[in-house]
């Protein structure tokens, strides 16, 4: 964590009564803003809080579905905390296209917009060397916004673990882990780790789109 970082939990102190989406103040425990090391070279983006991250506020944590990312961390050597305990992140950030859950539904466009200045704003003050958006609807915004390429051309099963150039920096889809087969996970362990591995510095912006 940066030398300078106070806290890992929404350090660069986002709006916690954020009013926005009316309808999505009446449902939330939590407002769930962006967690992690604000120095991170890499940014995980979900696409809305679980029930798990809307009782503890932090992204991908408090359940199942939230454990299977901190795992995924764990075995990347981003996170040391036991499954369970509040995440312990180096040079990794969580945060979510939306932050406030809707118990009976995922969001809509309107509220992924009223979100997108929070995101926006953590982009660039992370300044990210790769992005991984977590799920097909992360996938197709992070898209949209930081590619040149239209949105549709982009499915999160056919790019899971692959890089894909972005304006900046390489974007590197991956299918929710909770809903990955063993299979799959082991894919993006293997593709991430090489990645890792080398100096991708190097390659930023060499690849294709």
């Amino acid at each position: 964590m940066d030398a300078n970082q106070r806290s890992r939990r929404n350090p660069f102190g986002m709006d916690e009564q954020c009013t926005n989406c009316p309808e999505l103040c009446e449902t939330r425990e939590e407002i769930v803003h962006g967690y992690g090391d604000v120095a991170a070279e890499f940014l995980f983006v979900g696409e809305h809080p679980t029930e798990g991250a809307d009782e503890t506020g932090i992204p991908f944590s408090g359940d199942e579905r939230g454990e299977a990312l901190q795992d995924v961390l764990r075995a990347l050597g981003f996170a040391t905390q036991e499954p369970g305990e509040e995440p312990e992140i180096e040079n990794a950030y969580l945060t979510l296209l939306t932050r406030c859950r809707h118990p009976e539904r995922p969001p809509i466009d309107r509220e992924i917009e009223n979100c997108e200045a929070y995101l926006s704003s953590e982009v660039r003050m992370i300044n990210p060397e790769i992005i991984v958006p977590v799920g097909e609807r992360a996938l197709r915004e992070v898209a949209a916004e930081y590619t040149t390429s239209s949105p549709e051309e982009f499915d999160v099963d056919t790019h899971h673990g692959e890089e894909i150039r972005g304006r900046g920096f390489e974007i590197v889809p991956m299918v929710d882990p909770a809903e990955a087969s063993e299979e799959e996970r082991e894919t993006f362990l293997e593709s991430f780790s090489e990645l890792l591995g080398r100096d991708y510095r190097q390659t930023k912006g060499r690849r294709g789109r």
